[in-house]
């Protein structure tokens, strides 16, 4: 290096250009890769759960299908007792999911920690490498043309020197441009690191619930081998008298339902059309549709005083035990209820009803969990509770029902023989709305 004097200055030739370069070359060559070793190893752990977890999802739906085959057998003791053990073992795989679900989002959670730590590393020291070359290249500019001629021996030297300023400037201006987009995906990395904690506390929640349903599940079998004593007679008595039961109350309903006086208004109601709602349940499998279908024509849901038979007053969806429902549009929950509770009362189990913006309500049955409370909002997709085989059903279903909304009421089953003490909603049978005219085209 070269130590020239001109007047009271002294410059070092080329100190400048050397220093400046240096200083970044080493913020290029050699990035900060703080915790490189252990993001890779958590990229690895976190590949091994994801294996985990496809296999169980295949256990899940292997589970699932046998659940469908058992469904369309006759309804007997030994049926119902399979289909009991075989939800059970779906459960306890779908707990142990949750469980890897949980574990790998904590994984993720903590490369993200790692990844946001060492880009935030990285910007302070750009930020540093780039203030430094900035403040060389303020004293470099301080210089006269003359002094920087006089500086170098040659006139091409102090060319050579003018040329690599203005490729210091070039990437001076390229590493601030870098910066800034160290500095916008670490706002996206902090963005991931917010929606995996959310997913997070989702899956806590979820495995609460899991836990809580399987519970359910085995009490609910511990007093089916307690009622029937293990006896298929004893079972088809019990069924008898429930069936009996649902068809009496579902003619009380109707008959109640047919005397209220109502002028469905149109103008009230959203226009008919796919997606007014969305599914109640993910992967949809009708199994009942509304009206006087052929299962409602067999007398499946009683007769009216008529002796005409009574329609199904809403659709069935397919859903094992432990199936989230899902609120199909915003709104607030206007009624939850458990039928079970009240001795006799053989209806619709427990249930939920939500008012919503359009015009429209809807009413969710036969749930084995409920997880709002009336006056909360909901939005469209939010889970509303899971799918079960409360009240009267034959197999464990949603039943859906859609309901002009300033028709639908809800009060006690006064008029009833045995459900007195019950909360029900009802409605004029013109307020019955098809819910297809609604959903999604299936």
């Amino acid at each position: 290096m070269k130590k020239i004097k001109i007047g009271k200055r002294i410059i070092y030739k080329n100190s400048f250009q050397t220093g400046v370069l240096c200083l970044l070359i080493i913020s290029f060559f050699f990035p900060v890769g703080i915790g490189a070793n252990q993001v890779d190893e958590l990229k690895l752990e976190i590949s091994k759960k994801n294996l985990e977890m496809n296999e169980l999802e295949e256990e899940i739906q292997t589970w699932e299908k046998e659940l469908e085959i058992i469904g369309e057998e006759k309804q007997s003791l030994n049926r119902d007792i399979k289909q009991l053990e075989i939800t059970q073992k779906k459960l306890n795989s779908s707990i142990y999911l949750t469980n890897e679900q949980i574990k790998t989002t904590t994984l993720k959670i903590e490369e993200l920690a790692i990844d946001i730590d060492g880009k935030g590393e990285e910007i302070e020291k750009n930020t540093q490498a780039l203030a430094e070359a900035l403040r060389a290249i303020n004293e470099q500019e301080n210089y006269s043309l003359l002094e920087s001629m006089l500086a170098n021996d040659k006139l091409s030297e102090f060319w050579n020197d003018l040329e690599g300023l203005q490729k210091v400037q070039v990437e001076i201006r390229n590493k601030t441009n870098a910066l800034k987009k160290s500095k916008d995906e670490l706002v996206v990395d902090k963005e991931k690191s917010e929606i995996e904690k959310n997913n997070l506390s989702t899956y806590k929640i979820k495995l609460a619930d899991q836990k809580t349903i399987i519970e359910n599940n085995q009490s609910e079998k511990n007093n089916l081998l307690a009622q029937t004593k293990n006896k298929e007679s004893n079972y088809q008595t019990i069924l008898d008298e429930k069936t009996q039961l649902r068809q009496k109350l579902e003619a009380e309903l109707i008959e109640y339902e047919s005397q209220l006086e109502y002028i469905l208004d149109k103008s009230k109601l959203p226009q008919k059309g796919g997606g007014v709602l969305s599914w109640p349940v993910e992967n949809p499998y009708i199994t009942q549709y509304f009206g006087l279908t052929s299962f409602a024509l067999s007398g499946a849901y009683g007769y009216d005083k008529e002796g005409k038979p009574i329609p199904h007053r809403g659709i069935d969806f397919r859903a094992s035990i432990g199936t989230p429902l899902l609120a199909t549009a915003p709104g607030k929950v206007r009624y939850t209820e458990n039928m079970d509770a009240y001795s006799g009362c053989v209806s619709y189990g427990k249930w939920v009803l939500i008012d919503h913006e359009n015009g429209l309500a809807t009413f969710y049955a036969h749930l084995s969990l409920i997880k709002v409370s009336a006056g909360q909002e909901v939005k469209r997709g939010d889970i509303i509770g899971y799918s079960g085989n409360t009240g009267y059903s034959t197999g464990p279903h949603l039943h859906f029902s859609v309901f002009d909304k300033s028709a639908v009421k809800v009060d006690r089953y006064t008029w009833s023989r045995g459900c007195k003490k019950a909360m029900v909603a009802y409605a004029p049978l013109e307020a019955y709305l098809n819910p297809m005219d609604y959903l999604p085209k299936y």
